[in-house]
């Protein structure tokens, strides 16, 4: 029998967990529950089967495994709302940035099977890197949890001191990445090609060049080095990128909001 899950915080995140929990029928559209103040903007996802309501505590007591998807400022209100409503029975999973487990456990007072995720918005679609790391998870709910991130994309293991690296790098890597595919759209209208076209071929491009790496597992200059013939136009490219402090910025942009996370 599946176990309903609730998510608490229709935001962005949490509506695309249960866009990508649907997708992937890893529970029934009548097994999900997403909690919102106001529900009016979840509209799409109860006309797709999935209760919506403005009553956290309900959602909890009514469901088996917990999704917290609030803001950070928002937390110690929101768990202080549930803690009554939450057993040791129950699978709690927060995907909040920035908020300790120990942090979390000092509020609700209870040892229950705690986890933190980090996944990416890809979620919705399946195609998430999702980070996790628990405490006092018996193996059966590590099982569990996994296996429903695994249903909307990748997952590992991490510990938690580097939960904030992984909010960099898999989370904060989508923008990344999609402003690198932006400015290749852009260099593609300026070479010749409509916008639409510019942006099928970058798009495409990036993705076959990610699954080369995770189907292969080699490194990327290996790949590279396929394409960057002797006195070709990849490598004048390549190196006028790095004259330009392509990679250094890239780097340098990680480095900073990593250490914007660990500020704030």
């Amino acid at each position: 029998m599946s176990k309903r899950i609730a998510i608490i915080g229709g935001g962005n995140l949490g509506s695309a967990i249960a866009e990508g929990l649907l997708k992937s029928k890893f529970n029934k559209a009548s097994e999900i529950i997403v909690t919102k103040r106001n529900t009016a903007t979840l509209q799409s996802l109860k006309e797709k089967g999935i209760e919506i309501t403005d009553n956290n505590s309900e959602a909890v007591r009514k469901s088996n495994v917990i999704i917290l998807a609030v803001k950070p400022f928002q937390v110690a209100e929101v768990l202080n709302g549930i803690k009554n409503d939450l057993d040791t029975d129950k699978i709690f999973i927060s995907v909040v940035t920035g908020v300790l487990i120990s942090d979390m456990q000092e509020i609700i007072q209870q040892t229950l099977p705690l986890f933190r995720a980090m996944p990416n918005t890809a979620i919705a679609i399946q195609q998430s890197m999702t980070c996790v790391c628990s405490s006092n998870a018996a193996q059966e709910n590590i099982k569990y949890v996994n296996e429903l991130f695994k249903n909307l994309g990748e997952v590992v293991t991490i510990d938690e001191k580097l939960m904030e690296a992984a909010t960099v790098l898999g989370a904060c890597g989508i923008a990344y990445a999609l402003r690198f595919i932006r400015a290749n759209i852009q260099g593609g209208i300026e070479i010749g090609f409509d916008a639409k076209t510019a942006s099928i071929i970058a798009a495409q491009t990036i993705k076959g060049s990610a699954e080369l790496l995770i189907q292969t597992g080699n490194h990327p200059e290996q790949e590279i080095d396929k394409v960057t013939t002797p006195k070709g136009c990849t490598i004048a490219g390549l190196n006028e990128m790095e004259h330009r402090g392509f990679s250094s910025s890239l780097i340098r942009g990680v480095v900073v909001s990593y250490k914007k996370i660990a500020k704030d």
